[in-house]
């Protein structure tokens, strides 16, 4: 059977396999995987295991953002995109950020 899944998709997912089920660096489980300059991203959630490929834009994105930051990993995926930026400034890493603050997904 022929599978629908995109090469990065694939590598992400042997990537995870290999270091004991998420991305890590230096023992820190890494929440998005940047794509497309930042217009997209896999957004591996921890709680669920499944990993989401989004458009950084996008309602889903804010809502899988937010369903991180209410279990209590808010504030490393706010260090991830202050470093995501603080790399690549010119892919937008910090209007994605103002927009989730925005969005309230920080609080509480």
């Amino acid at each position: 059977m022929a599978s629908n899944t995109s090469k990065t998709a694939r590598a992400s997912v042997r990537a995870g396999q290999s270091t004991g089920g998420a991305l890590s660096v230096l023992g820190e489980y890494k929440y998005l995987i940047p794509l497309a300059n930042g217009r997209f991203a896999y957004v591996r959630n921890l709680t669920n295991g499944k990993t989401q490929h989004l458009r950084t834009d996008s309602d889903a994105f804010v809502e899988e953002i937010r369903v991180l930051a209410a279990a209590g990993h808010g504030a490393k995926i706010r260090t991830e995109l202050n470093s995501l930026h603080n790399t690549n400034p010119e892919h937008g890493w910090n209007e994605t950020e103002k927009r989730l603050v925005d969005a309230g997904v920080f609080e509480g």
